[in-house]
């Protein structure tokens, strides 16, 4: 769903619930499955002295509408509003009570969808017992016999307090999920300034003693040739040294570790809901493994994670990593929706890495649904080759 193709009143605010399942990649109609329990608007009548009669059929025809209507603005409504609609249900229902048994309905969905921003469980249970309270007093003095009212306060009370505590933690989580954003942010900027801070100790000297030495030797080159192309060859000798230390720093930074990755990979997945566990066999330990191969592993990993998380809507995933007749082997496994690999995900590069490094990767389905992804990498790589 395109959200900038529908009618401004049905965007989904960057805030509202069906904005928050969005951006964990998950459908925006999730939500619309709890509307089943409107059947029991067609299925109150029989139950009731009138039956399917013409009014009946009337304020079904004027209410139900309007009823998803509401229920949509509490989906797609800022979380500063959308309780407004909840409210709007409610009144709905006690409105129509007089002549509309069936409104009872929009009561419960009312009640159940009712959580005001930041409201804790207990004030919610308290609002709840008071909107029971206006409706029991309300159906009695209507005539509706007591024992049909019996069970609203324990529906609205249970399923209520059951989703708004609900509510409460998947709050929380996206919470905790910024705050790992911002931790993963934080740790990027100050790698990028140790890394110009590194560049700039390694170059700064070598690069002021290059330009010094080249003045000199344009000065000498008229009167002393020899002095100046002593200066040359030592100009020549800095520019090689600054050259090897740089290519020596850059293959650091691009180096990565099987050990941090995976904890970057357990953070990432669980944060998202997605259970994570890996598995290392017998020697194959990031010390055991030579730098090159443990670069193309570990960048393998990152690329099959974020895989997962984007687009598998995978449950669980396991990782596991152990050495086989001179080879590292790196298994990655997920219970996602699987199917056809989409080219560009990602797995071209991925591809291309440990090709680079001649290894070889394998994807296919998982035995019960899902992805598996084995990698190969002989570890006689050396680390140019991974780079």
């Amino acid at each position: 769903m395109n959200p900038d193709r529908l009618p401004r009143w049905l965007r989904p605010a960057a805030d509202s619930v069906v904005g928050h399942a969005m951006r964990l990649g998950k459908s925006p109609w999730i939500e619309a499955v709890h509307l089943l329990w409107s059947v029991w608007i067609f299925i109150t009548p029989a139950f009731t002295p009138h039956g399917y009669d013409l009014r009946w059929l009337l304020l079904t025809l004027a209410s139900y509408p309007l009823f998803l209507l509401l229920y949509a603005r509490v989906l797609l409504a800022p979380a500063r509003t959308a309780h407004r609609h909840a409210v709007a249900m409610v009144a709905m229902s006690l409105a129509l009570l007089p002549w509309y048994p069936a409104g009872l309905s929009y009561f419960v969905f009312g009640c159940v969808l009712l959580h005001p921003q930041r409201m804790r469980a207990l004030p919610y249970l308290g609002l709840l017992l008071a909107l029971n309270g206006i409706l029991i007093g309300w159906a009695l003095w209507l005539g509706y016999p007591w024992r049909t009212l019996l069970a609203m306060p324990l529906v609205t009370l249970v399923v209520g307090v059951v989703v708004h505590v609900e509510r409460i933690g998947q709050r929380n989580d996206r919470a905790l999920k910024l705050s790992h954003d911002e931790v993963r942010r934080l740790a990027a900027t100050a790698e990028r300034e140790r890394i110009g801070r590194d560049l700039h100790d390694l170059l700064g000297h070598t690069l002021s003693m290059v330009a010094l030495k080249s003045d000199l030797a344009a000065r000498l080159v008229a009167r002393d040739p020899n002095a100046a192309r002593a200066e040359i060859e030592q100009v020549a000798r800095g520019a090689r040294d600054a050259l090897a230390q740089v290519r020596r720093a850059v293959s650091g930074i691009r180096a990565a570790g099987i050990a941090a990755e995976l904890a970057s990979a357990r953070l990432l997945l669980e944060t998202d809901g997605v259970a994570f566990g890996y598995r290392v066999d017998g020697d194959a330990g990031a010390a055991a493994l030579p730098p090159g191969v443990e670069t193309a592993l570990a960048l393998t990993v990152r690329e099959a994670v974020t895989n997962i998380q984007r687009h598998a809507r995978a449950n669980h995933a396991e990782v596991r990593l152990a050495l086989e007749d001179g080879e590292a082997v790196l298994c990655i496994v997920d219970d996602g929706r699987g199917g056809a690999i989409v080219p560009g995900n990602g797995l071209g590069g991925m591809r291309e890495r440990l090709e680079a490094a001649r290894g070889r990767l394998c994807i296919e389905p998982a035995p019960g649904g899902g992805t598996r992804i084995e990698a190969r990498v002989p570890l006689g790589v050396q680390e140019q080759g991974a780079a």
